[in-house]
């Protein structure tokens, strides 16, 4: 490939070379991973990237993960110096201060260098099963600073030119729980960036380094042209919603996200400024996660087919205010940010496009990830484990169709565990697992129902976290369509169901369970054929 400008033929083919290798990546992260977690519910995202972290390419993970990425490797290359990588170097940070989303999404970063020259970054980041921290599983709802959750690593190098740090591993693992999963995932990842690796160099001994660095610009000045197009054929306009976060982790509370969206021609401006200041418990989620919201959603509404990289970001500014909760600052906790306030952002923003746009949003989805972990020792074996779930929901319905039951929404994009994997790994035992049927808010087009499941402990004593939202509130509807049933929760003792909040945490026995169901989608539309009016039911 020579250095002339790309003509459309070749921006194709670059394109989609360059995300068969992201893809190639997280495939091989997911066939040798250790952890349930990762190889069969496939939490986990891979890209690549500038040696200053410019995002050129991704997988087609997780948007939560893909979206808050480039910040958090600009930020970790930044911190370390981009001076003293070598070849063979791997870094590994999980700071949500940098940019990281919460403690157990570990990310692993390894430099490209073609001879003495760096041309590229590999990354993959996966949600570990364990990072230490007050409960099991590393995802307490009722921490109120960062120390409770994990342990924290700067960036720092896992490899030095090829070889393994044992000493920090020593000092990380030592830490865990489940030090032989996490130890095998890290490894994991760290095979998945080398193929990566190769598979970057062969591109570079086709196209050669002037070639390959040429073709990584002309791709994101492609996804930026293609977003801007995208973008202007949205009505100008502007558009302000508030949505409410019902518990902060420790207590109800009414936690306000607002939203002022902006498009002007072939930019959008979103203003998050007005969102209330981070909270006591581990509701907080960091600058990255709510710029990920952002790219998600403008993507979502512009031109899902959009390419994924830095171009997609530069038309989007986004504004928030320091020690807000959707722009944390130390120390607070953050491991709920990820799975309950990134997926209200996103109706706090769909909800703002809906004021000046027709047709285009869908009612709310089920509001959360839902997310269910058990931890202890099994008595079997004498040994930690931590099974770490979230759940899928109802889907908002759409302008012209219904929305899909028991699927994740939004910033999330995993996979369910199947129920023999968690048996046979946990002393834990399905009871159930099913659709919520009649839990879709009703309309012309019905929102999805959301998901029940009932988990018992088989043998042993377990701690259990539940974390999921609109339990207290219901996913609104559009246009006259009706609400969503709201999400519940429950502890099975002797027989009986006892309700409990939306994030809560508390201790098993054998024969005792959990039941969790999420909340199904808004409607949309009304059911009859009169005056629809403009209708929302927005959580208060």
């Amino acid at each position: 490939m020579t250095t002339k400008d790309l003509n459309a033929v070749e921006l194709e083919i670059v394109r989609n070379r360059l995300t068969s290798v992201s893809e190639e990546v997280g495939t091989a992260l997911i066939r040798t991973a250790y952890s349930p977690n990762i190889k069969d519910r496939r939490d986990c995202s891979a890209g690549i990237y500038a040696p200053d972290g410019q995002l050129i390419s991704q997988a087609e993970h997780i948007p939560l993960h893909l979206g808050l990425m480039p910040t958090l490797i600009a930020a970790a290359i930044k911190q370390f110096g981009s001076e003293k990588l070598e070849p063979g170097d791997v870094l590994m940070t999980n700071n949500p201060y940098l940019g990281g989303a919460h403690l157990p999404d570990v990310c692993i970063i390894s430099p490209v260098f073609a001879g003495d020259e760096q041309i590229a970054l590999v990354a993959t980041m996966a949600h570990h099963v364990d990072v230490g921290g007050m409960t099991p599983g590393s995802m307490a709802t009722h921490s109120t600073e960062i120390f409770q959750e994990g342990i924290r690593l700067p960036p720092v190098r896992l490899f030095q030119r090829g070889e393994l740090q044992r000493e920090l591993l020593d000092v990380v693992v030592t830490n865990l729980r489940t030090a032989d999963k996490t130890r095998g995932d890290l490894m994991a990842q760290v095979a998945a960036n080398r193929l990566g690796e190769r598979r970057l160099l062969e591109l570079v001994e086709e196209w050669g380094t002037d070639g390959f660095e040429r073709s990584c610009r002309a791709l994101v000045e492609y996804g930026e042209r293609r977003t801007r197009a995208a973008i202007s054929a949205l009505p100008d306009g502007t558009g302000e919603f508030t949505d409410i976060l019902e518990h902060d982790g420790i207590g109800p509370a009414e936690l306000r996200i607002s939203a002022t969206v902006t498009v002007s021609g072939d930019e959008v401006t979103i203003d998050l400024r007005d969102t209330s200041d981070q909270a006591r418990g581990a509701v907080n989620c960091s600058f990255a996660v709510a710029q990920a919201a952002a790219a998600y959603v403008v993507k979502m509404l512009a031109d899902p087919t959009l390419p994924s990289n830095a171009g997609l970001t530069a038309p989007i500014t986004l504004l928030t205010r320091p020690g807000s909760l959707v722009h944390a600052e130390f120390p607070a906790p953050v491991a709920h940010g990820n799975t309950q306030t990134s997926q209200r952002l996103v109706d706090a923003l769909l909800g703002a496009f809906e004021e000046f746009t027709e047709e285009l949003v869908p009612a709310a989805s089920s509001g959360s990830m839902s997310i269910l972990t058990v931890g202890g020792v099994d008595p079997a074996t004498g040994r930690y484990y931590s099974y770490v779930e979230t759940y899928g929901g109802g889907q908002g319905a759409h302008p012209d169709q219904d929305g899909a039951n028991a699927v994740h929404t939004h910033m999330t994009n995993t996979r369910n565990t199947p129920c023999e994997v968690i048996e046979r790994e946990y002393p834990l035992r399905v009871e159930a697992y099913r659709i919520a049927r009649g839990t879709g808010g009703q309309g012309r087009y019905r929102g999805g129902d959301g998901i029940e499941r009932h988990i018992t402990v088989s043998r042993g004593t377990a701690s259990v976290v539940v974390g999921t939202s609109r339990a207290t509130t219901q996913p609104w509807g559009l246009h006259g369509g009706e609400a969503g049933t709201s999400a519940q929760v429950n502890v099975c003792r002797g027989g009986e169901d006892l309700a409990q909040p939306a994030m809560t945490a508390f201790d098993l026995s054998a024969g005792e369970g959990v039941s969790i169901r999420t909340a199904g989608g808004g409607g949309y539309g009304s059911c009859q054929n009169t005056d629809e009016s403009e209708t929302r039911k927005a959580a208060r």
